[in-house]
């Protein structure tokens, strides 16, 4: 086509914009995806990010009339090597043992369902931890995933290798998964949209439930793409536990719309851990910008935040209890049982002390949970809109810094809590949370996380709008970037 925007032009698009060009003919679906391609091929050696290409299959949907007419007719998406499940197709969860087999599943996750009706066309998987289990994306079975800021740091975990995807350009979105912030993690530490949507707001079916800590959604650029997207996915299937209520659906209309004067408290410390300079000052940075644009913002959070040494118990034991049924499943991949050389250190170690955990304990752990959640909603519920903290408590860490040894198997895990310290809590809570590229420390990005009641995205997306409006953080780009 003589009007062809150029591949630099589309490495700037985000997936919205891609999509009006496709719907006006500016450019096909096997153009938008070859250009994705392309950049993959050209960035992936610095980066390590996407650790399963499919390639050609992709180009055959996009050239194809049975392409759906959805809202992302042809547009390129990559899925985490994490639940995100497609029949036919590599599912390795950063296990060796599971790449030496060649396991490939048998399903279609619903969130795949959803991508394929929207229209989106997969290209690829990302790379991510074993399991998912550390806040760094630097498994034996593919290596370490790096930052396209800085190679010599890594992107954060677990979504690491869809933050690097994306925030070097190969293409505008990339789905991840939320377990104790691995969206809002890798977001921050990429310089990117990170929404973990609320308990609920999207299907974890058939092989997960919707009752626990995990949730999926996308790493992007624009709060639109973040939006829209969750328009196109959060469609409840039959048989799931929880569906979120739909506020200000759809939630794409929430981008630029005035909220009105909310009532914000922030928080820029933490009682489990140390924050770094870098970290607290956007958050109070972004506390006096919410405050010039109308809203009245507060030194204040929810008293349960400062008391949460029983959440923190009870958050581990579901980890454990959680990493014995990721092996027991492991073993039904394999048709075998699982051995310690089939796993990372980090991995078996949590597992065993999961396998220690009692029934009565595990039904403790709940019981704490519940009673934090509705000790968190109480806050909420007394006046405030919207909380403000720090994404991460420090900087994104060097490669290697995160990783576990056999002669200290939980190095990743005690490492990866300054990275969680914030997030997690909104896991066991349910609540939607997001992370906003609105700082950085030595050149390397950091986020800002608002936090909003259960259900309430559309706050979150309107108020991020207006930030977004602001800070304009989609025009700084990474170093390494198509």
């Amino acid at each position: 086509m003589s009007n062809s925007p150029t591949n630099d032009e589309l490495a700037g698009e985000d997936a919205v914009g891609l999509a009006d060009r496709i719907r006006r003919g500016d450019l096909s679906p096997v153009e938008a995806v070859q250009a994705t391609i392309d950049r993959i091929e050209r960035l992936d050696g610095d980066l390590n990010a996407v650790i399963h290409k499919q390639f050609e299959d992709a180009l055959e949907l996009a050239a194809s009339p049975d392409l759906p007419d959805g809202p992302f007719r042809g547009v390129p998406m990559l899925l985490k090597d994490l639940w995100a499940e497609e029949a036919g197709r590599p599912h390795h969860a950063g296990i060796q043992a599971l790449k030496d087999a060649d396991h490939r599943s048998t399903i279609d996750s619903n969130m795949v369902t959803r991508y394929k009706e929207a229209g989106f066309v997969i290209v690829g998987r990302t790379n991510t931890p074993e399991l998912g289990l550390v806040a760094t994306t630097e498994s034996l079975a593919y290596g370490p995933c790096r930052n396209p800021w800085n190679t010599g740091h890594g992107t954060g975990g677990s979504s690491g290798g869809a933050a690097a995807a994306v925030a070097s350009g190969m293409l505008p979105a990339a789905n991840a998964s939320d377990g104790g912030g691995s969206i809002r993690i890798p977001a921050a530490m990429c310089g990117l949209v990170g929404l973990k949507p609320s308990r609920g707001r999207v299907s974890m079916g058939p092989v997960k439930e919707e009752w626990g800590l995990s949730v999926q959604h996308v790493v992007c650029h624009t709060m639109r793409d973040s939006a829209a997207i969750l328009d196109a996915t959060a469609i409840p299937f039959l048989g799931d536990g929880v569906v979120a209520p739909d506020h200000g659906r759809p939630w794409v209309d929430q981008t630029g719309r005035d909220p009105g004067s909310l009532r914000i408290g922030f928080m820029d410390h933490s009682p489990r851990t140390e924050v770094h300079p870098d970290c607290a000052d956007p958050t109070r940075r972004t506390a006096a910008m919410l405050e010039d644009l109308g809203h009245h913002v507060e030194d204040a959070h929810p008293p349960a935040l400062e008391q949460i040494d029983e959440l923190g118990w009870a958050f581990g034991v579901n980890w454990g209890v959680g990493a014995v049924l990721s092996l027991e499943h492991l073993g039904g991949q394999l048709g075998r049982e699982v051995t310690e050389a089939d796993v990372e250190p980090g991995t078996w170690f949590l597992a065993e002390r999961g396998r220690d955990i009692s029934a009565v304990d595990y039904a403790r752990a709940q019981g704490a949970m519940s009673t934090f959640r509705r000790s968190m909603a109480e806050w909420w519920e007394s006046g405030f809109d919207l909380l403000v903290t720090p994404t991460t408590a420090l900087p994104p860490p060097p490669i290697g810094e995160l990783t576990p040894t056999d002669d200290d198997p939980v190095r990743g895990s005690k490492r990866s809590m300054p990275y969680a310290t914030f997030t997690s809590p909104f896991n066991t809570t349910g609540q939607p949370a997001i992370s906003l590229p609105l700082g950085s420390s030595d050149g390397l990005p950091v986020g800002v996380q608002l936090v909003a009641a259960y259900g309430r995205e559309d706050l979150l997306i309107a108020v991020g709008s207006q930030l977004e409006a602001e800070a304009r953080w989609s025009d700084h780009r990474a170093p390494i970037h198509a």
